[in-house]
């Protein structure tokens, strides 16, 4: 059995040889996992709201509740949608998941982690993201941003559904979050007035309201002019709570 130095790593790392079998041996100290050093989150309770965290801390909790984080923060999530909710969404997203299948630009619904950050910057890594939000519907056109734990840049279009639970503070905070990160079409959807209004980024990265739709009027989004969504079919009749 013999020992090779190997070269380029740094000092005290070897190959051991032996026939067919090889083994690596470290002789530095090991570098342990870090969820191995912290306590499991089970509990919301268990976690500061006023600490700052990222990404990388956001995927190693366990508990039931379903949260947000924004820029570093907690921001807990309204209760599961109330049937009002749940039909504008399968509403809307009846017509988009036609329109999408079999092209290249993905519809993805909620629950589906989004990772943004500002978008005159590169693709970060975990330890460095700061904000995960779950838009109710997002299409997605790059197909680099997609992995095994959703979208790790921002989506092409968002369309959230507001429900009594969605506070001001919330609704300011997403607009200016969806913006900042290059969001280029947002729709904020009103099931209580049936109207949505749609947003879209400017040449200089802001955006403008370009449209409020209500009732029976028929829209399509800036991005896709060949998607036309009616109104009607989204605000219709369901079981009011």
């Amino acid at each position: 059995m013999t020992y090779h130095s190997l070269k380029g790593h740094r000092s005290g790392r070897y190959r051991l040889s032996g026939g067919v079998d090889e083994l690596i041996c470290e002789t530095d100290k090991v570098d342990i996992n870090r969820e191995l050093l912290m306590p499991k989150i089970t509990q919301l309770s268990q976690l500061d709201l006023n600490k700052t965290y990222s990404y990388a801390d956001y995927v190693t909790w366990q508990i039931n509740e379903t949260i947000e984080l924004i820029k570093g923060k907690i921001m807990l999530m309204a209760p599961a949608p109330n049937v009002k909710h749940q039909a504008v969404s399968m509403n809307i997203t009846r017509p988009l998941a036609t329109f999408f299948n079999h092209k290249k630009c993905r519809l993805f619904a909620a629950p589906f982690d989004v990772r943004l950050y500002d978008r005159k910057k590169s693709l970060l890594a975990s330890q460095d993201i700061h904000t995960v939000v779950q838009p109710d519907l997002c299409v997605i056109c790059n197909p680099e941003l997609l992995d095994e734990q959703g979208c790790n840049g921002a989506p092409d279009w968002i369309i959230e559904i507001l429900s009594k639970g969605n506070s001001k503070r919330e609704m300011q905070v997403k607009y200016q979050l969806y913006q900042e990160s290059g969001v280029q079409e947002y729709w904020l959807v009103y099931p209580e007035l049936q109207a949505i209004h749609q947003f879209v980024l400017d040449d200089n990265g802001v955006y403008q309201l370009k449209q409020m739709y209500a009732e029976d009027d028929k829209m399509s989004p800036s991005l896709f002019p060949d998607l036309e969504v009616d109104l009607t079919e989204v605000f219709e009749t369901w079981a009011e709570q």
